[in-house]
């Protein structure tokens, strides 16, 4: 039937009512509704009842392999957007590789170790628990956070290993992160050092790079004196012979931290850069020269200068702490001190005084160039506590938290007359990535990776480049979606320091060392006392490694002399080094064909937030490095972020967050993936209500072709009734011509995992190429030719092979739908999910088919708008009341020509009158009886006197031999 609605029917015939039941009005029980929230739980039932992961590891062995491997989020609270958004994305990737043959693994993971769990902990239990106490504690936290977010993911459609999911607290993983550990010593990355690092006062621990994220903070610009030391000697180093009578010289310092004076040790200029000497009414300055006139500004000052000199010509000099008059308070953090004046290249004249103060435990500059001038680790003062409190025996401040003595140092400084200016300013400053709280460098004893060249402890395979060397090669031989992370991988490897992975915590995997009470050197059996930890904490986890005894370790011999180390090794080390102890450990034959690839990087994709660029990608890049001179991976994908329909970032305090357990439980888990699918993941995802409600309608949309195409072939045997390609009509093999060159575009976009484009194309075949052209055609054909003949099965032939071309298209992403329609279509061929199936095998591309039917369909948009024209005039109501006298150029007459009288079955009118010349296009209403069966109106309606209201082709097709069709 050819209009949209159905004809109405004649009840005060009864040949009318006996003509409607002839057409072919197929249904199906593919339901229009799709009624997702009730209905999709018992598919992930279904699935995970019935070992689908499994059995579909089974069913592709010998098949290339595919591994996604999954960074793992944190066991620890209740998923979000970002989650969902995240695992569907890895989901619907495995399952289109899937699709294309492939073994594709996606073995789920949760890192477990780590801050996050402790603090929780924290919060449940108090602040001043046991190590065996808070390992117990976490460990069964994050065993019930897994079992919950496990089932939340399940909820979503993804399919994966859920009966055996990776946790980097399972014994096996806690033993091979050692064993790896062990391996990136022989390779000489490893040693201990005493350097600035992060310090997160809130974590009570060194942080990462990849956990430092920078967010504006205000604070109190201070320009300080340091007044010399030798008066005379700086005057000579200008070429004076003195001071101006009765003047002191003071070099002047700039700094944002009021809290790093009361630790200044030195003083740093920069060799090449000219320096001045001002003579001021508050005495003689010393100041970049080019910072002069600024300086005397913010200080109120006018001043003369009175010589310049070279930042070489200062070295030597030395100067006393701005609180040196305070008396001596008799230990280590008297002010009694002197700065000596150091030269180093990382000083600027760009701002401040271009004199730097030094206080080498809190900046990796400081603490450079100080251990540079050949200042010992022991003579570095460090009175900030790791909580963030002064140490009692810091003169004045001891006692006080930093953030809180600021004030109480500048004003200090005020009242000896060493403040020459102070100033409020916002600017950016690092800050933990958990607390959003700032950071300082601290100078703390660590375990260090080594980024560069030097010599690392126990060394036995030492590698044959640096770490950055390495990773800057790896980063080259990595395919990045998009491809802008390169450059920021780059960048950030490039820049990094020094990897700092010990941390003083409790949950986490042991550095399993034994110092040297006196020496600090390390036990001679270290290396052997690396493997027995290793096997002692895969018998029993990491708690067991606690439990041990130097003495069960050593023997009562050595025992007394050494300390057992209580650090523990990062949480970036867990996870970055999953694909060590998980793909070729725990999980290594897990599967028939394995887990990893046994020739270069055992993964194929690492997926997530942009932000693991810092993160997770980086710490498995240099772990993969320092391990096997290569990346673990061969491609890596990032994704924005999910932010509200404004694109604004979701919090709490906003009201704009979107909880993915509402949408499932409101909309259904499809509505969610479709949300992830139709996105450009490249930038950040938004999502609110009305976003939600216009995926909706793409759903229903997508749906209600899917349910034609299902209805219409719900009487289609492929064995018996499909129709050779030869024998097809010409639409028909145009419509699979279409479907195999929309196939190679879908296939394209997904081998680079792009979803967006697909989504958005395939809403675009649904409604032009299928519901606004091939179907429309295709009506009459399907519903008013006898059902078994040669027209109606080339259609239904076509139709089949499209609808699992398109379930297949669409089964990344709309995995519930493909699953529900599946065994409707596939009946006794079904496995069991279509997951065992890949993409369609379709006919090859006919081009010039292609190009013939695009131009028929360019001429039918045009006669198209002629009707619509005079239907608004009121001269036809359907297309079918319409003969179109069409007149075209020669070539365009050509191809019409070539359809014969089924041109008008393909302009949905009831005759066409095709003539050649200039383009024009006349619509006449028809003036032919209108056909009671098919509504087409034709001069032979009533050619049979025994059906007085039937056309002769009706009658043809319900008694005789059928109509002809050749084209559509």
């Amino acid at each position: 039937m050819s209009e949209a609605k159905q004809p109405p029917a004649a009840a005060s015939k009864p040949e009318a009512s006996a003509y409607r039941a002839t057409l072919n009005m197929s249904d199906t029980p593919f339901p229009m509704r799709g009624d997702l929230p009730k209905r999709e739980p018992a598919w992930v039932n279904d699935w995970n009842n019935g070992g689908l992961y499994k059995r579909l590891r089974d069913a592709r062995q010998g098949a290339p392999l595919f591994v996604l491997h999954d960074g793992p989020p944190y066991a620890n609270g209740k998923l979000h957007i970002g989650h969902a958004l995240n695992k569907v994305l890895k989901d619907m990737i495995v399952k289109s590789k899937q699709l294309a043959g492939f073994d594709a693994q996606y073995i789920p993971g949760w890192d477990c170790h780590g801050l996050p769990i402790e603090n929780a902990i924290e919060k449940l239990h108090g602040r001043n628990l046991s190590r065996d106490d808070m390992q117990a504690k976490s460990r069964a936290f994050a065993t019930e956070q897994i079992n919950q977010q496990r089932e939340d993911f399940k909820r979503l459609g993804v399919l994966g290993d859920w009966e055996r999911p990776y946790r980097t607290m399972d014994p096996a993983n806690e033993a091979g992160q050692i064993r790896a550990f062990k391996r990136v010593i022989e390779r000489g990355f490893v040693y201990r050092g005493l350097k600035p690092v992060y310090w997160c006062f809130d974590c009570g621990s060194s942080l990462a790079e990849f956990e430092i994220e920078y967010a504006d903070k205000k604070s109190d610009t201070l320009d300080v004196a340091f007044e010399s030391n030798d008066a005379v000697g700086l005057a000579q180093a200008f070429g004076l012979a003195a001071l101006p009578e009765g003047k002191q010289a003071f070099a002047v310092i700039w700094t944002t931290t009021a809290w790093t004076i009361p630790a200044n040790q030195a003083l740093n200029a920069h060799p090449e850069l000219e320096y001045a000497l001002v003579d001021t009414p508050k005495g003689v300055l010393l100041l970049g020269a080019n910072l002069v006139d600024r300086c005397l500004e913010r200080f109120g000052l006018e001043g003369t200068v009175l010589a310049t000199a070279k930042g070489e010509a200062l070295r030597g000099q030395v100067f006393r702490h701005p609180l040196h008059d305070l008396p001596d308070s008799g230990n280590a953090f008297s002010y009694k001190r002197l700065s000596p004046l150091y030269l180093a290249d990382y000083v600027s004249d760009a701002d401040g005084t271009g004199i730097v103060h030094s206080a080498p435990a809190y900046g990796v500059d400081d603490f450079n160039s100080c251990v540079a001038h050949g200042m010992a680790y022991d003579d570095i003062l460090n009175p900030v506590l790791g909580n963030g409190v002064y140490t009692d025996e810091l003169p004045l401040f001891g006692g006080q938290h930093i953030w809180k003595a600021c004030p109480v140092i500048i004003d200090t400084l005020r009242e000896h007359g060493r403040l020459m200016a102070t100033v409020g300013i916002t600017h950016s400053y690092p800050h933990c990535w958990r607390h959003k709280t700032p950071v300082i460098y601290r100078a703390a004893a660590q375990w260090f990776v080594r980024m560069d060249e030097g010599e690392g402890v126990f060394t036995q395979d030492k590698a044959p480049k640096t770490l950055r060397q390495l990773a800057l090669e790896a980063i080259d031989a990595t395919r990045f979606y998009p491809e802008n992370g390169r450059t920021r991988l780059r960048d950030m490897i490039a820049n990094r320091p020094d990897w700092c992975i010990s941390r003083q915590r409790s949950w986490g995997v042991p550095v399993p060392f034994f110092l040297h009470k006196d020496s600090g050197e390390l036990h001679p059996r270290t290396m052997d006392i690396l493997d027995q930890a290793a096997d002692i904490v895969e018998q029993g986890g990491i708690e067991a490694w606690s439990r041990v005894t130097a003495e069960e370790i050593l023997g009562a011999t050595d025992a007394p002399h050494y300390t057992k180390s209580t650090d523990i090794l990062e949480v970036w080390f867990d996870s970055g080094s999953t694909f060590s102890h998980v793909l070729r450990g725990s999980h290594a034959n897990a599967y028939p064909n394995g887990a990893f690839h046994t020739e270069g990087p055992e993964a194929d994709l690492y997926l997530e937030g942009h932000d693991q660029h810092r993160g997770w990608f980086h710490s498995s890049l240099l772990l993969g490095c320092a391990l096997y001179d290569r990346a673990p991976y061969k491609g890596l994908l990032t994704h924005g972020f999910a932010t509200d329909g404004q694109g604004r970032k979701m919090s709490k305090s906003l009201g704009n967050t979107v909880d993915p357990q509402t949408v499932t439980s409101k909309l259904g888990a499809e509505i969610v993936r479709l949300w992830v699918a139709s996105t450009d993941y490249s930038g950040d995802l938004n999502i609110d209500d009305k976003i939600l409600a216009r995926v909706v309608d793409a759903y229903r949309r997508i749906r209600n072709t899917l349910r034609f195409l299902l209805a219409n072939v719900s009487d289609f045997d492929p064995a018996k009734d499909a129709v050779p390609l030869d024998q097809m009509l010409e639409i028909d093999r145009y419509a699979l011509a279409r479907a195999a060159q929309f196939q190679a575009e879908v296939l394209a976009h997904y081998a680079v995992y792009e979803f967006h484009p697909v989504v958005a194309k395939l809403q675009v075949y649904c409604s032009e190429d299928l519901g606004a052209f091939y179907l429309d055609v295709l009506k009459d054909r399907l519903y008013t030719t006898a059902p078994g003949s040669l027209a109606r099965r080339s259609a239904q032939t076509a139709l089949h092979q499209i609808t699992h071309a398109m379930l297949r298209w669409m089964a990344p992403f709309l995995s519930f739908t493909a699953e529900e329609a599946w065994p409707v279509l596939a009946g006794a061929q079904n496995q069991g999910s279509i997951f065992f199936e890949t993409f369609a095998k379709l006919p090859e591309v006919d081009e010039a088919l292609l190009a013939k039917w695009s131009r028929v369909r360019h001429v039918r948009e045009t006669v198209n708008k002629e009707i619509e024209t005079v239907r608004t005039a009121g001269g036809v109501g359907s297309s079918l009341q319409a003969t179109v006298k069409l007149t075209v150029p020669a070539d365009d007459h050509a191809v019409l020509a070539s359809l014969g009288d089924d041109l008008k079955f393909v302009f949905i009118v009831s005759q066409v009158t095709l003539l050649e010349g200039d383009a024009r296009v006349e619509v006449i209403p028809a003036n032919a009886a209108k056909c009671e069966r098919c509504w087409h109106y034709r001069d032979d309606v009533g050619v049979d006197i025994a059906h007085p209201t039937l056309c002769g082709r009706c009658t043809s097709n319900l008694f005789g031999a059928g109509e002809a069709r050749a084209v559509a």
